[in-house]
């Protein structure tokens, strides 16, 4: 599978001394993390920097906004360098969750196909449990095959509230 633009293939830097802020959301204050160019790794409400972190609002300006944005019902897709670590496999599974439209939901087996995985679908669900990036990289938009909501790193009840805001956003039902 083909990168997408935005996703950086180098896993080897260290998560040493990055930079951080926070950003407020309507589900809490989201900690934003990375080295001053690319986002490295996104938390949830109650989140707290390592101790060598940096705090540097400015370095994170645009992804604030385009979070507050997407909140507002403003933004529909992440314009913002990403760099998350993890596999090769990981990675491919992260590429396959940014092409997952706003206001729609798949499957962990219809991203183990897109991967040419189909055998995988276990191991998309780990790989999206352990994506760095929740929101940015829309692991919340995967939904078990009977249409269950299932985990998601923000609780359940963040993932559904970002999904009825997309499909609010978008003029569908979801639920």
């Amino acid at each position: 599978m083909a990168a997408v633009p935005g996703l950086c293939d180098d896993v080897a830097v260290e998560k040493l001394g990055l930079k951080y802020t926070y950003v407020d959301t309507p589900i809490g204050a989201i900690l934003i993390a990375g080295d001053g160019t690319s986002i490295i790794e996104t938390y949830f409400a109650g989140a707290q920097p390592k101790p060598d972190w940096i705090r540097d609002d400015e370095s994170f300006a645009e992804a604030a906004a385009q979070l507050c944005a997407y909140f507002a019902g403003d933004r529909k897709a992440f314009d913002l360098p990403l760099a998350p670590r993890g596999t090769e496999f990981q990675r491919s599974v992260w590429s396959a969750l940014l092409e997952i439209p706003y206001g729609q939901t798949t499957t962990y087996s219809t991203i183990a196909e897109k991967i040419s995985r189909p055998a995988a679908v276990r191991a998309v669900g780990a790989a999206n449990g352990a994506n760095p990036i929740p929101i940015i990289i829309p692991c919340h938009r995967v939904i078990g095959a009977n249409g269950s909501l299932t985990g998601f790193g923000g609780g359940l009840d963040v993932k559904r509230q970002l999904l009825a805001l997309e499909a609010r956003v978008a003029g569908q039902t979801l639920f």
